[in-house]
């Protein structure tokens, strides 16, 4: 019997209501359930120099939000992993390049699981997450931000499938050859024609859409053209703070209407502030890979302690839950998650790295969710659309789903 089926029926045994019981039972039900975090960008810090998942890090030493001794001090069983990519030329040679960086990141990603294989194991279906953790491991969902390294060619998505990716969103921060974005121009009306194939494809293959990013013309069309649930993979609440990055209630109840779920952000839930001492370092940071080994770290600590002193914005921890409970309460339970942007831009005063989110499990519960509904935002909403997602594939391929 594992720790966490001991935990479970302790937990059951419990007769006094859960909001009344503390931190310390708060706790228990944590290390209970299996959390999962639906955009983990830190394969970034693979690049790095001498940077490993397997030490332990201080975001006020180099920014960075993940490691392995964090994410078991914050109970976090794992996620999907991104391979990001930025914007650049919607050209030949750019699409090329952009091919070529995200074929890295994704080997990037298999090298850590391979070099640890006691610790973290790659997941490739919904059912793949719970027997991960039975074996005492950190589950890898691959996932990709920006799907512009993919080119004009379509079938290249079903060659990074074969390589694990499970989760894709067209764009990131500008539009490209599949879909407008939220800050790109409008070109497209929402999806290109090759955008729609790209909805088709992923369901046809088994992958998630991810609509964060994505202009709100082309979050419509994707949830009209799928046929299986999407999911906004870190994305917030237009309610809370009208930024393009958010979507409008309207909008947010169509996506639960059709089975999907939004993985709340930590980003965009208040006003940017003015960061002079930040801003003041961004030109060294620009050449910061060409500096030496000492110098470098100077200036990552340097980087790490501005930011920590100039917050992008005065979101704290309670903005954020506000946030969490404002989406269930308009969507209910069934259709939230957790996606926080880690290692991404993410973070807010007092939830400000990986090892912090025990807090959430906290907070809803003294709100009165039940450590069942708890769950369900933690990891099992996004692995029911997960396995919906892999039975529309099974269905339009005709082989039987799991």
């Amino acid at each position: 019997m594992t720790l966490r089926t001991l935990s479970a029926l302790a937990l059951a045994c419990l007769s006094s209501p859960l909001a009344a019981q503390g931190l310390s039972d708060a706790a228990q039900v944590h290390e209970s359930i299996l959390t999962l975090d639906t955009h983990l960008d830190s394969p970034a810090n693979f690049d790095q120099p001498g940077w490993t998942i397997t030490d332990r890090h201080d975001v006020l030493h180099d920014t960075t939000q993940v490691d392995l001794p964090r994410m078991i001090e914050g109970g976090l069983d794992g996620g999907f992993w991104v391979i990001y990519t930025d914007q650049g030329p919607n050209d030949a040679r750019g699409q090329a390049a952009a091919l070529a960086h995200a074929l890295k990141r994704l080997h990037q990603i298999h090298d850590f699981v391979a070099a640890n294989p006691q610790s973290f194991a790659l997941a490739t279906s919904a059912a793949d997450a719970a027997q991960i953790v039975a074996g005492g491991r950190r589950i890898v969902y691959i996932s990709m931000e920006n799907s512009y390294p993919l080119g004009n060619d379509i079938a290249n998505l079903e060659a990074f499938y074969q390589l694990g990716l499970r989760m894709a969103g067209p764009v990131h921060n500008g539009t490209n050859q599949l879909a407008d974005s939220t800050n790109g121009e409008a070109v497209h009306g929402g999806l290109s024609d090759l955008g729609k194939a790209w909805v088709k494809e992923a369901n046809r293959l088994g992958i998630i859409i991810d609509a964060s990013h994505a202009a709100d013309s082309s979050f419509d069309q994707m949830l009209e053209l799928s046929a299986a649930p999407i999911i906004l993979s870190h994305s917030g609440p237009k309610a809370l703070h009208d930024h393009p990055r958010n979507l409008d209630d309207a909008r947010l109840e169509a996506l639960a209407a059709k089975g999907g779920v939004i993985q709340v952000n930590s980003l965009f839930l208040s006003p940017d502030r003015p960061r002079p001492s930040v801003d003041a370092l961004r030109p060294k940071m620009e050449v910061i890979d060409s500096l030496p080994q000492g110098e470098r770290t100077q200036l990552m600590k340097q980087w790490a302690q501005a930011n920590a002193a100039e917050p992008r914005s005065g979101t704290d921890f309670d903005r954020y839950m506000q946030a969490v409970f404002h989406c269930i309460d308009l969507l209910g339970v069934d259709h939230v998650g957790i996606g926080a942007d880690w290692d991404g831009g993410g973070g807010v005063i007092g939830l400000n790295q990986i090892s912090d989110i025990p807090k959430i499990t906290q907070a809803l519960l003294a709100r009165g969710l039940s450590p069942a509904d708890v769950e369900k935002i933690w990891s099992g909403n996004v692995l029911r659309v997960m396995a919906q997602v892999e039975r529309v594939a099974a269905q339009q391929s005709g082989a039987p789903a799991g």
